[in-house]
Order: C-alpha cells, then structure tokens, then sequence
C-alpha cells in the first residue's frame, strides 16, 4: 500500500466519526512541566529512598486510604468525593514497577517544588489479586506513605478512573502559608 492508499483508507474509515465536543465545563489537568519554567530534576541525580522489595499485595476489594496524622476526617471525605481541583495528574499505566517507582519519585519532588496541593495518579485496574496493575497499586500505597508532605489520599472517583487511580493531597507548602496570612491580612485592614 502507498501512502496515499493508506490515506484515502483511513478518511473513508473516519467519514461517519463526528470529534467529541469540548464541553466549558471540562477539566483539564497541566503536567507540571506546563506550570513552571524551573528546570526539570535530573533522575540520575536523585538518591531515591522508595522502596521497591518485599510487597504485601492491597486486595482489589480494598481502596486506597490514607490520612496522616493530625489531619481531620473532613478532607480525606472531601478528597474521596473528589471535591478539590487537581493541580497535575500522572499516568502509571503499563509502565514496569521500576519505572514507576523512579516516575513518582520525580512527580512528587515537581509537584512539592511547584506548590501543588492536590494530585491525580493512575495506576490501573487489574482483575486478579496478582496482576500487575494491583503490585503497581499496592506498591503506590506504600510509597505514598514514604512522603512526608503527602497528607491523604484514597481511590478517585469513576469520572477521573475510579479504583484504577487515586487522589494525592499535599501539605501546603510554608510558602503558601506565607501568601495565605499575608493576603488574609490585607482584608482585615
């Protein structure tokens, strides 16, 4: 077949197929290279602390659930509800254990370095107890805990992937607490 076979194939495939309409209520989420404009981390340079050995496999039928201590009951619900906008979100489909390891690791210190409070991870769904997706998810619960300005996170709701995701909320940085106070003052004037 020529490239112009090729073609013509194709736009008589797609003739009856109408493109998805962008609704103005629709949420797109921005990588974090999209955000800023510091320069991206060196992988090879990270001394990565996550540990990748001796898993104890998540059931499918539990969800995702964490909340660190101190934080109240009230944002892990409106966490699970999927009530805060997500700032960035990560895809961790198919990609072999390692992978996702070195990817978090990296996502997480952007996110921290960019103030971003609330994230979206995907991580899959499997059907087995034993299927990579599951070892990726199980391995994500641990790993989250291993961060210290992760403060919840829990299974998305369906519409942002359900139990093949979760949400991340992050600490707010001493940063933004600055911002916070000082623009909270400004009002009290």
């Amino acid at each position: 077949m020529t490239n112009s076979e090729d073609k013509d194939l194709f736009q008589a495939a797609m003739e009856d197929v109408t493109p998805l309409s962008t609704r103005a209520d629709t949420q797109w989420l921005k990588s974090p290279s999209v955000r800023t404009r510091q320069a991206p981390y060196d992988e090879t340079q990270l001394d990565n602390p996550l540990l990748s050995g001796n898993l104890t496999l998540v059931p499918l039928a539990t969800p995702l659930e964490y909340k660190a201590e101190g934080i109240q009951q009230g944002v892990l619900d409106k966490l699970r509800l999927g009530k805060y906008k997500q700032d960035a979100s990560l895809n961790l489909l198919r990609q072999p254990v390692e992978a996702c390891r070195r990817t978090l690791y990296t996502f997480m210190l952007q996110a921290e370095q960019n103030n971003f409070r609330n994230l979206l991870i995907i991580h899959g769904k499997g059907r087995e107890d034993r299927s990579h997706a599951n070892v990726v998810r199980s391995y994500l619960d641990r790993w989250l805990q291993q961060f210290e300005h992760v403060q919840a996170f829990c299974s998305a709701q369906p519409q942002h992937g359900g139990s093949g995701a979760c949400y991340v909320a992050l600490r707010k940085s001493e940063q933004a607490r600055l911002d916070n106070r000082e623009r909270h003052a400004k009002r009290s004037r």
